[in-house]
């Protein structure tokens, strides 16, 4: 009976096991391609392809790439419009997502549902089909090689993953608060800005993560909409340094390094926010 109880008792033991060991071994080979970034960029050249593997020791410590990168051109801009371009779309995201979802939660309209439905065919279908089209647009409303062309085309691929994620958070709020709030006369705006938006800040947290980093590594629009000199962005930006014929391996990983950085300040700042709203969405 002993024997059984025990056996009984190790079986869920052995099953958390097994999952933390497939969570490891997952979080292992999704870090390994910036661990490996991050170890060549302080390497000498011929360092990099004799052991691409190896940490930097004192004979192949370089930082000849970052050198070049910070020196040699304008990265500081480049890192600097990447960060307008992102956090502006992000903010402009969020504000119009939470208030679009808003609606759709808390009102009834005419036209509800196929407002949803045109919400749903956005995440569906690439904004890259239409490139054309926003292209032309941009062209004649002279934002060509501006950083707001670039906010608007992101700002409009976020929108519509972002009111559907919150959506989903709103309807789940107490309506007893939001009674309880306009018995007591307060206005609707307050209600959503006061009562609601601190309440779904894991919501928020899970739309800022999915929303940015499309935003902050995509090529494609900065190389059609902004690729003068002023208003490239750091994607656009590494591409000098890649060539037809010769390959600046150095300022490559040293840029793609210094690039990856906000990324992962980001999950460490709002990690825990983000465990919060994905955890909250698969029990939905």
């Amino acid at each position: 009976m002993k024997s059984s109880s025990n056996a009984t008792l190790l079986r869920p033991d052995l099953g958390r096991l097994a999952v933390h060991v497939v969570l490891l071994a997952y979080t292992a080979l999704a870090l390994f391609p910036i661990a490996l970034i991050l170890i060549n960029s302080l390497k000498t050249r011929a360092a990099i392809f004799d052991d691409p593997l190896a940490l930097p020791s004192a004979a192949t410590l370089s930082l000849v790439g970052f050198q070049k990168v910070l020196s040699a051109t304008n990265f500081l801009l480049f890192y600097g419009n990447s960060l307008v371009v992102t956090l502006g779309s992000l903010l402009m995201i969020v504000l119009f997502g939470a208030m679009a979802a808003w609606a759709l939660s808390e009102y009834t309209f005419r036209g509800q549902r196929p407002l949803a439905l045109f919400l749903a065919l956005g995440i569906m279908i690439p904004i890259r089909l239409g490139t054309v089209s926003i292209l032309e647009l941009m062209v004649a409303l002279g934002l060509t090689n501006t950083l707001l062309a670039l906010v608007l085309v992101y700002t409009a691929q976020g929108l519509p993953l972002a009111v559907m994620i919150l959506t989903e958070f709103m309807r789940q709020v107490p309506g007893e608060l939001k009674d309880a709030a306009r018995c007591d006369g307060v206005g609707e705006f307050k209600i959503f800005f006061q009562v609601i938006l601190p309440l779904i800040r894991p919501a928020i947290a899970t739309v800022a993560v999915f929303t940015m980093i499309p935003a902050w590594n995509d090529l494609w629009f900065p190389l059609i909409l902004a690729p003068s000199e002023q208003t490239q962005t750091v994607t656009l930006g590494v591409q000098q340094f890649i060539g037809q014929y010769a390959t600046d391996w150095n300022s490559v990983l040293a840029a793609l390094s210094l690039a990856v950085l906000p990324m992962l300040l980001m999950y460490a700042i709002f990690s825990r926010q983000l465990i919060r709203g994905l955890t909250a969405g698969a029990v939905k």
